[in-house]
């Protein structure tokens, strides 16, 4: 079961993604040949208004077929005949779409659970955050330089940035408070620390789940950020990627772990891993390198600067050669995969 929620999980995160861009191909009256729901043979298929709508096999995603590769056409609709700007705002759709999705995934897993507020609950003797003076209802509001908003940011700032002096603001009684904390090593748990516990959850009511939906969108977008920052620094490896089978595992054992304590539990899970893959898609969709949305981006906006498109065949083997290098990265990842799961 867990297995079978993990691939319908996935196939709709990305069925929304190209829901954006259909739609907004639509709005600026470009032809979409076909818009397709799943992958692999069709099992249903009906033309309506110049667009096949097809229902295919495999429930992991679909995709929205415009002839974007395609030189331009006679046809007044062809997606290269349209403005620049106009088929931006269709290629970036499909990324904003996930942020979409991931945010009103966040409202209703907030309003189901609520919010951890930034709060401190703790402050462990003996290290850093004691000896600067802070205490227990002290409420964090920032952290090297960003804003807080959600307790989990200040894990994720301390997990991200390890071995480095941290400037905190923190607020007691209405009055902000600001010092440097230097993480100090804790040799049983093995990583460093600056010695406070938070995290309590607060219920939330309609309109604090839609704020707190969009920080709990903020959150996981950075932590993606500072994910990649880390892979592109060498701080962590390829080895440590997931892909479509670790994605499958991890929703797997989340069901698995949560399934005795019941559907709400359950749901909880999966709204939770929804937002966290949604989110991650978009940002890693709107990444400037060949095939993927962010370069196709690359190339219009350089022919908004220029006003002319660059030649179609060049941007052609641009995108070629980034499909390949994405095929090899995806097989290197499935590996370490399997590696990790089945052995």
């Amino acid at each position: 079961m867990g297995i079978v929620l993990a691939i319908l999980l996935f196939g709709f995160i990305v069925f929304f993604h190209e829901l954006g861009h259909f739609l907004l191909a639509k709005k600026n009256g470009i032809d979409v040949e076909e818009f397709a729901v799943g992958m692999g043979p069709v099992i249903f298929q009906k033309e309506y208004r110049r667009t096949r709508y097809s229902i295919r096999l495999l429930p992991i995603g679909g995709f929205c077929a415009m002839g974007e590769d395609e030189e331009a056409s006679d046809s007044p609709g062809s997606f290269n005949r349209k403005s620049v700007w106009a088929r931006i705002s269709v290629i970036a759709a499909g990324p904003v779409f996930n942020f979409i999705l991931a945010w009103i995934f966040a409202v209703i897993l907030i309003f189901m659970i609520g919010y951890d507020e930034p709060v401190v609950s703790d402050v462990e003797a003996g290290y850093p955050a004691a000896e600067a003076g802070l205490q227990a209802g002290d409420r964090i509001v920032e952290m090297g330089g960003r804003k807080i908003h959600i307790y989990r940011e200040v894990s994720a700032y301390l997990q991200f940035h390890p071995g480095e002096n941290v400037a905190v603001t923190y607020e007691r009684n209405g009055k902000e408070t600001s010092v440097t904390l230097t993480p100090k090593m804790d040799e049983e748990l093995g990583y460093e620390r600056i010695g406070i516990a938070g995290g309590t959850s607060t219920r939330a009511d309609l309109f604090s789940a839609v704020t707190y939906g969009t920080y709990e969108v903020k959150y996981w977008i950075q932590v993606t950020i500072d994910s990649l920052r880390m892979l592109a620094t060498g701080r962590i490896g390829v080895d440590q990627l997931s892909g479509p089978v670790g994605i499958v595992d991890v929703v797997d054992d989340a069901y698995q772990q949560s399934r005795s304590y019941g559907i709400f539990v359950v749901a909880a899970q999966m709204l939770n891993l929804a937002i966290l893959l949604s989110a991650n898609l978009g940002v890693m969709n709107l990444l400037p390198l060949p095939a993927l949305d962010g370069g196709r981006l690359v190339f219009l906006f350089v022919e908004a600067i220029r006003r002319k498109r660059v030649p179609p065949e060049k941007e052609g083997y641009v995108h070629f050669a980034g499909i390949v290098l994405l095929m090899i990265l995806m097989v290197v990842v499935m590996y370490n995969d399997i590696q990790r799961v089945f052995f």
